[in-house]
């Protein structure tokens, strides 16, 4: 029995963003629509979690990093 697993490479392209796209949607003036979660505060994201992580105690321990990560989604309309 023969199985056919074709994938388009075009949906698969065009699904998948890298930074450089998100960092444009994020500090686009002209774009009225609000920029998607994934693609704002990448810096404050992954200091967070990697204190999150590698702390034995991390909510207390990473708590500034969890605060400015809140503060920086808010600044793009986020409530998080």
């Amino acid at each position: 029995m023969a199985f056919d697993l074709a994938v388009n490479t075009t949906a698969v392209q065009s699904a998948s963003t890298d930074g450089s796209s998100c960092a444009k949607l994020a500090s686009s003036e002209t774009n009225q629509e609000r920029p998607k979660p994934c693609c704002v505060c990448i810096d404050e994201k992954v200091a967070r979690d990697e204190c999150m992580l590698m702390s034995a105690d991390g909510p207390s321990q990473c708590a500034e990093l969890i605060q400015n990560y809140k503060a920086c989604m808010k600044g793009f309309g986020f409530n998080v």
